[in-house]
């Protein structure tokens, strides 16, 4: 059990955390032919499409309401209204998603208000899909942002009713530390099983790295409105991440289905229970390959180990990312020194480790250099503080923009997992062969040499 700790310092020196309008704009992503939109000054939106572009490589469509210095004193109902009206004129969206800014959230904009009189005014826009999302970013974190905007997702678009079910469907809501990668994984695993998936959000269709056939202002892919008004059908509600805790309730609760929540999915415990579970819901056995893949992350667990084994780990992510990939670590020997992360969460108590601090980056490097870490694990921005203390640096998380590929990394599943522990040790390898420093066989050698 983890103690939860929070630090105390006037300002952020390095920052970790990314900020809940971002994590509800990526969530909206999700939806297909959407646009989200961040109620606040062109500089909030500006910098969160800077931060998308570099990790994706990709087209971000991402809009604001342009608030001004006058419009936020005197009330943003017209920028709600222009922004809407002109974005659906231009790029005629079937979705608008709209997530407040901290500006915005200070004046106190009724945007819930703002919609209904929008749609008072504005008879065509009466069943028009606009959904709002409070996501102040002076509190909370990333996944904060994310969960809120799934959460409102089912409770605006999704009918409380029950309806004719369709046994093998089921509705799959992933956090946001699942990458377009694991989401398509997850989807073979599951359609093997003979289930059909909906995945709310899905960015394996939208921010996958595919060049569509013609240019699209909004989203290219993702699950549709209509099918997100169709969730009712599923029998099962399944959460990955414990920050869709709250989501799956609500979805459960509208429609009658049954629930199940994996809070990490990385691992060989955790995939054993998800495909045991699978394999009830669907009244079929674990597919050979997925046995076999089963065995080869075994033997690659038993490998890995002489190179994991007894490291000292410094980490720093999102919380759920932080359960996820710290665990699977600490399973393979891995002695967590410095865990950091962005909000406080419940799911934290359960780290492998002595200590969580809700920090920065340069709380994690003083931790780091105080207790001597050998590994490093955060996001791109942690790569500075790699080269100082010159520590085998793996980049897991958001941003990851300077390597190609970040959204098609793969935790989840056997093979997922088998994957990170030959990425990891081989960088550790590396890193060792580098700087000349001794490798477990070398340490036998040595051992066997002294017992001589």
């Amino acid at each position: 059990m983890a103690i939860v700790t929070t630090v105390k310092k006037s300002c952020t020196v390095n920052p970790l955390k990314m900020s809940q309008p971002i994590g509800g704009a990526l969530a909206f992503m999700g939806l297909r032919n959407a646009m989200p939109m961040l109620h606040g000054s062109q500089g909030c939106t500006s910098f969160g499409l800077v931060l998308f572009v570099r990790h994706f490589k990709e087209a971000i469509p991402l809009q604001t309401t342009a608030m001004s210095e006058v419009a936020t004193v005197l009330g943003g109902y017209e920028n709600v209204e222009q922004g809407i009206l002109n974005i659906h004129k231009r790029t005629k969206p079937d979705i608008i998603g709209i997530c407040s800014t901290g500006v915005t959230e200070i004046k106190g904009d009724d945007v819930d208000g703002f919609i209904k009189l929008f749609r008072q005014k504005h008879a065509a826009f009466a069943d028009y899909p606009l959904v709002y999302v409070s996501t102040p970013d002076f509190a909370g974190a990333f996944q904060d942002g994310w969960a809120r905007t799934v959460q409102k997702m089912v409770e605006t678009l999704v009918p409380p009713q029950i309806v004719a079910r369709e046994p093998l469907r089921i509705a799959v809501l992933p956090g946001c530390h699942i990458t377009p990668g694991d989401i398509e994984e997850l989807r073979e695993i599951f359609e093997d099983f003979g289930l059909a998936p909906w995945f709310l959000p899905d960015l394996s269709g939208s921010l996958d790295g595919h060049i569509p056939d013609d240019f699209t202002p909004t989203t290219l892919g993702g699950i549709g409105v209509e099918e997100i008004a169709q969730l009712g059908r599923a029998e099962w509600v399944v959460g990955i991440g414990a920050q869709m805790r709250d989501a799956v309730a609500t979805l459960a609760g509208r429609t009658g289905a049954q629930s199940r929540l994996f809070e990490r999915l990385c691992g060989l415990k955790p995939n054993d229970e998800l495909f045991s579970f699978l394999s009830g819901i669907s009244g079929r056995p674990v597919p050979a390959k997925y046995r076999r893949q089963r065995s080869q992350l075994v033997d690659a667990m038993l490998d890995g180990h002489f190179h994991t084994g007894g490291r000292r780990l410094a980490l720093g992510a999102e919380p759920d990312l932080l359960y996820d990939i710290g665990s699977v670590l600490q399973e393979m020997g891995t002695e967590i020194v410095a865990a950091v992360t962005t909000t406080a969460a419940p799911v934290l108590e359960k780290f492998p480790a002595d200590e969580v601090l809700i920090g920065d980056l340069e709380d994690l490097e003083r931790r780091a250099k105080e207790r001597r870490a050998d590994l490093l694990i955060t996001h791109a921005h942690g790569r500075q503080m790699a080269e100082r203390l010159e520590l085998p640096f793996f980049r897991i998380g958001l941003p990851i923009f300077d390597r190609l590929g970040a959204g098609h990394l793969i935790t989840v599943g056997y093979k997922g997992t088998r994957n990170l522990i030959f990425n990891i040790a081989n960088l550790i390898i590396a890193h060792n062969e580098a700087h000349h420093e001794p490798t477990p066989q070398t340490w036998r050698a040595a051992v066997a040499q002294e017992v001589v």
